[in-house]
């Protein structure tokens, strides 16, 4: 259905007086002859008053250049100077009450041949840059997060096949010692150096598992838990209740990585600073979501303190990865009151429909 010229003047006016982007009309002299509300509220009154006296160059006091191919901020053949070259969409800065220097997707072109007059239209481009700035945080961050990973698994493999596999090898050519014609003291010599490399050989074994378990890449995150806890419980009577309801067996590697590393270090946390000798940990998928939650009834802590105990980073690590998988995480504890780590990641949708089924 048309629309009739009054109508249609009266939404371009609401359009000026309402729209959030900035819109400046100019003569053919560089003149600002009109401006919206929105484009008001951007410049000092310093500069509005220059352009209420008829200055040209008024949006020059507020203008800090704009970008073409070859720099980022410049005032060369700018739109003003050069309105016949394409300025249909650009970049410009401008500094602006109470926001300092902000940079605004622009566009500057002639509405009125006749009497010479254009329109310059700016959007705030903050947010974006914002979103875009998250956004090269998290796959700088995750990338990083990948290569540690990687790297731990190779230098985990290299332990457990090479250095574990020659120390075996030592180990077995000692023990043919004992078999040989060899004094008391030379017996007891190889049997006190028997003992070192097998508590060496543990101490790689450990190694290997603490940088990249095995089971985490080949059997998944069950098999991972069941295997790390065991080790625990063993090498430091640290007793901790597991529970896995899960209906699959593997998740995306990423996903996988982030549950175990997060429990890694609430456990860890746990045995460190919680003054307990038995944990909770339960692993589970509820709404979509694969959940973790590991809990002790030990001191707790204050969360608001800004001196925790050991570094802090561990806190911060467990953030970082949830955010890097889309997960959340979350943090109940005070003084005497215990902890409780939670951790839910949203399963991809191809997943929960497999556990539907």
């Amino acid at each position: 259905m048309p629309i009739g010229s009054v109508q249609l003047t009266d939404l371009l006016m609401k359009m000026y007086d309402n729209s959030s982007e900035s819109i400046f009309f100019f003569d053919g002299n560089g003149k600002v002859v009109s401006m919206n509300p929105s484009a008001e509220k951007i410049l000092s009154p310093a500069v509005l008053n220059q352009m209420i006296l008829g200055n040209k160059d008024a949006i020059c006091m507020a203008c800090k250049g704009y970008t073409n191919d070859k720099e980022l901020q410049t005032c060369r053949s700018c739109y003003l100077v050069r309105p016949q070259d394409d300025f249909s969409s650009f970049q410009v800065y401008l500094d602006t009450v109470g926001k300092g220097i902000v940079p605004y997707a622009a566009s500057f072109q002639t509405i009125d041949n006749e009497n010479q007059i254009s329109v310059l239209m700016l959007r705030d481009l903050t947010k974006q840059y914002k979103t875009q700035e998250t956004l090269n945080h998290q796959t700088m961050v995750k990338n990083v997060i990948k290569a540690q990973e990687d790297e731990r698994k190779r230098i985990s493999r290299e332990l457990h096949d090479g250095v574990a596999q020659e120390m075996l090898s030592t180990l077995v050519d000692l023990r043919v010692l004992k078999y040989m014609d060899i004094n008391v003291e030379v017996l007891k010599k190889v049997q006190q150096t028997e003992g070192s490399i097998m508590r060496l050989l543990d101490d790689i074994r450990h190694m290997s598992v603490e940088l990249r378990p095995a089971t985490l890449d080949d059997l998944g995150l069950e098999a991972a838990f069941r295997t790390h806890f065991k080790w625990m419980e063993k090498n430091y009577g640290f007793v901790i209740q597991f529970t896995a309801e899960l209906s699959a067996k593997r998740y995306d590697g990423e996903i996988e990585t982030v549950v175990y590393r997060i429990c890694q270090e609430a456990v860890f946390n746990a045995l460190k600073y919680a003054g307990v000798d038995e944990i909770s940990v339960r692993l589970f998928e509820r709404d979509g979501n694969l959940e973790l939650i590991v809990s002790d009834n030990g001191v707790g802590f204050d969360l608001n303190d800004i001196n925790p105990k050991g570094t802090g980073l561990g806190l911060y690590g467990m953030r970082e990865r949830a955010d890097l998988a889309t997960g959340q995480l979350a943090i109940q504890t005070d003084i005497g009151k215990g902890t409780v780590v939670s951790l839910a990641i949203p399963l991809p949708i191809d997943v929960q429909k497999e556990d539907a089924k």
